[in-house]
C-alpha cells in the first residue's frame, strides 16, 4: 500500500493485505441517509479489517434528463459530507466537475474524484492536483486502460503524486458497458492504486425513458472477478432503499447485502495474495 494511502487510513485498524473500499450513496440526499450508510458500512469494515473511504456526490452534473435530481445545494451537501467524516473518523470523497470546484471541495474532502467523462480535462486534473489532495480519476468509458497514463502524467506534472485510477467499464453499443479486466494490471503499471467500480460498470445508459438503467444483480460477479484480477480497491454505491434513491438507484447495491459480499471478497483476497 502506498504511503499516501497509509496516511489516509491512519485512524483505522485494518489488515494491510486487504483491499480498500470506497462506498456510500450515489448522491447526498439528506443527513440521515449519510449517517445510516456510514455507520453500517464502517462497522462492517472494522470487523473485516477493510480500510474504508466514505463516498457521496455533493452534486450530480452528468444527468440524462433535465428533470433528474442534481443535489441539495453545494455548500450544504459538502458540509454534511465533512460532518460524516468527522463523526465516524473516516476519510471522505466526492466528485468535482470543473476546475473552479476543486478548491471548494478540497476544504471538505480527503479525496477528489474525477468523473469518467471528464478524465481528459487538463485544467480539471491540474486544479485537483494543486489542492494537494488525493486524486482518483475514473477511466473514461471511451478509453483503454493504457490511455490513462496521460491523466496520471498531467497530475504528476502539476506536482501531485497522490493518484488513484478507477476502472468503470467500457462502452458497448449505445446502452450498455462491459468490463475488460486487463485494464486493472495495465493501469497498475503507472505505479498507482487501481480501483474497480462495481456499480457504475453495470450502468445501462442512454435509455429511451431518460433514466439510466442498471444490473445490480451482477455487482457481486464484477467485484469477485476484480479481486481475483488483483485490484487494490473496490468502489460500491449502496443505499438502504435503492428503488427510491434520487440518483442511480437502478445500479446501487442494497445496504443489507453489502456485508455478505464483503465477506466473500475478503476470502477471495486471502486466496490470491
Amino acid at each position: 500500500m502506498q504511503k499516501f494511502l497509509k496516511d489516509l487510513f491512519k485512524d483505522q485498524h485494518y489488515d494491510e493485505s486487504n483491499f480498500f473500499l470506497i462506498a456510500g450513496p450515489c448522491v447526498i440526499e439528506n443527513e440521515e441517509l449519510l449517517f445510516t450508510v456510514a455507520e453500517k458500512v464502517s462497522g462492517i469494515c472494522k470487523n473485516l479489517g477493510i480500510p474504508y473511504i466514505f463516498k457521496s456526490s455533493y452534486r450530480k452534473a452528468n444527468r440524462t434528463s433535465e428533470k433528474s435530481f442534481t443535489g441539495i445545494g453545494d455548500e450544504k451537501a459538502l458540509e454534511l459530507l465533512y460532518k460524516v467524516g468527522q463523526h465516524f473518523s473516516l476519510p471522505v470523497t466526492t466528485d468535482i466537475h470543473a476546475h473552479e470546484e476543486a478548491a471548494m471541495a478540497a476544504k471538505y474532502a480527503d479525496v477528489l474524484q474525477i468523473p469518467a467523462f471528464l478524465c481528459r480535462q487538463t485544467d480539471l486534473l491540474h486544479a485537483a492536483a494543486k489542492t494537494g489532495k488525493i486524486v482518483n480519476v475514473k477511466k473514461g468509458q471511451f478509453l483503454s486502460g493504457a490511455s490513462m497514463k496521460f491523466a496520471v502524467d498531467k497530475i504528476r506534472a502539476a506536482g501531485n503524486d497522490k493518484i488513484m485510477l478507477t476502472e468503470r467499464g467500457s462502452s458497448f453499443g449505445y446502452t450498455d458497458l462491459v468490463v475488460d479486466y486487463r485494464n486493472i494490471p495495465i493501469m497498475q503499471e503507472n505505479k498507482v492504486p487501481v480501483i474497480m467500480d462495481c456499480t457504475h460498470s453495470l450502468q445501462q445508459p442512454n435509455q429511451p425513458g431518460g433514466v439510466t438503467g442498471g444490473n445490480p444483480a451482477m455487482i457481486g460477479t464484477i467485484a469477485k472477478a476484480a479481486i481475483a484480477a488483483g485490484t487494490d480497491g473496490i468502489f460500491i454505491e449502496t443505499h438502504p432503499d435503492p428503488a427510491h434513491a434520487l440518483s442511480d438507484g437502478a445500479n446501487m447495491l442494497h445496504l443489507d447485502k453489502i456485508e455478505n459480499l464483503l465477506q466473500q471478497l475478503v476470502k477471495i483476497r486471502r486466496a490470491v495474495v
